[in-house]
């Protein structure tokens, strides 16, 4: 009995501990980590690193405003954006500007992206709709955006019609662009495989081609996701009467730089906030993807 103890207690333990199955998945057991000091200061210093340089630069503004290097007038401090920024919080006014915004940027989103998937996915795939409109998408490619602002005024006036359509046409083309690139560099091995087990079109499709072009797809609409809040910046300077656009250009006229600021900081966290959830999608639609398995590990 003695010697069945001292085996016990020598036997090491393992780098995964499996637990039976919660009823979910009944042929896979759960599997607990042992997380080692090391690895968890690591994964601390992994979060923690990207937000570093941010840190630190907002610490150096906020100590050169508290120093007098800087003009309240030319750049508030820290914390009085912050301040400016919890008083419309407080009001119900952020609110009521972030939401207008958000809904502009994802309906143009939705209008444009899914033009330009739909017509990536048909003129990667079928070459005679190619030869027929690839040339007239990319001469319109070439025309920005922002230079179709009076044309735009002009047909749809100043209501949410023009903010949406000038969205919509600029989020077009990188996913339109991604996804014909994304059909057209499916590996032609794993097309012929797919046949050769007879897979039918649809299904050859479904399994072979999307999934070898959806990486590119995703790189499309990060790029999107971000070039959305680009446009909408300029969108929302034509005549709005709500969004964060129209709050930064009220304030602009009343001399309140911590508001423009507030204003500012908004875009570049819904735009981060977009990257985010972009990144979350190619970890989860690309875990089976060799190049993101160290990342969704």
């Amino acid at each position: 009995m003695s010697d069945s103890i001292r085996e016990i207690q020598l036997t090491p333990l393992p780098d995964v501990i499996e637990a039976p199955g919660l009823g979910l998945w009944p042929q896979a057991g759960l599997r607990l980590p042992r997380f080692s000091g090391p690895a968890l200061l690591r994964e601390l210093g992994q979060w923690a690193l990207p937000w570093l340089l941010p840190v630190g630069l907002v610490a150096l503004w906020q100590i050169a405003s508290a120093l007098g290097w800087l003009s309240t007038r030319v750049l508030p401090a820290p914390l009085e954006v912050i301040t400016a920024a919890w008083a419309l919080a407080l009001s119900g006014e952020l609110w009521t500007h972030v939401k207008v915004s958000a809904w502009r940027a994802l309906s143009g989103l939705a209008i444009g992206g899914g033009l330009g998937l739909a017509l990536g996915l048909l003129t990667g795939s079928v070459k005679w709709l190619e030869t027929l409109l690839d040339s007239t998408i990319q001469m319109v490619r070439n025309i920005p955006a922002l230079a179709l602002i009076p044309l735009v005024i002009l047909w749809f006036g100043i209501d949410e019609t023009a903010k949406l359509f000038l969205i919509a046409v600029s989020v077009f083309f990188p996913i339109y662009i991604n996804t014909f690139h994304g059909i057209r560099n499916v590996d032609p091995g794993l097309i012929e495989m797919g046949r050769s087990y007879g897979l039918s079109r649809w299904q050859l499709y479904r399994e072979v081609i999307l999934p070898g072009a959806l990486s590119s797809i995703l790189v499309g609409l990060r790029f999107s996701l971000g070039l959305m809040w680009v446009i909408l910046i300029v969108a929302e300077t034509i005549s709005a009467q709500s969004g964060i656009g129209y709050l930064t250009m009220n304030a602009r006229e009343f001399l309140q730089t911590d508001v423009v600021l507030v204003g500012i900081l908004l875009y570049a966290l819904l735009g981060k906030l977009a990257d985010v959830f972009a990144r979350g999608l190619e970890r989860y639609w690309l875990r089976w993807h060799p190049g993101y398995q160290s990342t969704t590990a």
